[in-house]
């Protein structure tokens, strides 16, 4: 398994990619600790790839995601949303069993929970 992104959600980060006018930038997916929950997920475009990194590319768009990100983010989906709250990238990861209110940090599948998306 990995990590995939959404038609919707390429079409998003490609457009803000092509506002950038670097070609050599790729969108940086990753974990850190931190949030109400635990662990809070984290967006950035780099054009460095460590070797550490799984490449993964869906839709025409590079994701960069680090090994200790990857093991809490195997089988996850990147989407994009828009609704009458506005617009957010969101996160299904099957790793999360409960997330905090706003959304953006999760507790992972071993330390216990419920709910499994979190959005940006």
């Amino acid at each position: 398994m990995t990590v995939t992104l959404s038609q919707a959600a390429a079409d998003k980060v490609q457009g803000l990619l092509d506002k950038e006018n670097n070609d050599e930038l790729n969108l940086r997916v990753f974990v850190s600790g931190g949030g109400c929950s635990g662990f809070q997920y984290g967006f950035t475009f780099d054009d460095q790839i460590n070797d550490n990194d799984t490449i993964v590319e869906n839709h025409g768009v590079k994701l960069l995601v680090d090994q200790s990100s990857l093991d809490l983010l195997d089988g996850a989906e990147i989407d994009y949303q828009t609704s009458i709250q506005g617009e957010s990238f969101v996160i299904r990861n099957p790793n999360a069993v409960s997330t905090c209110g706003c959304g953006k940090s999760f507790t992972p599948s071993d330390s216990g929970g419920g709910c499994a998306n979190a959005g940006y």
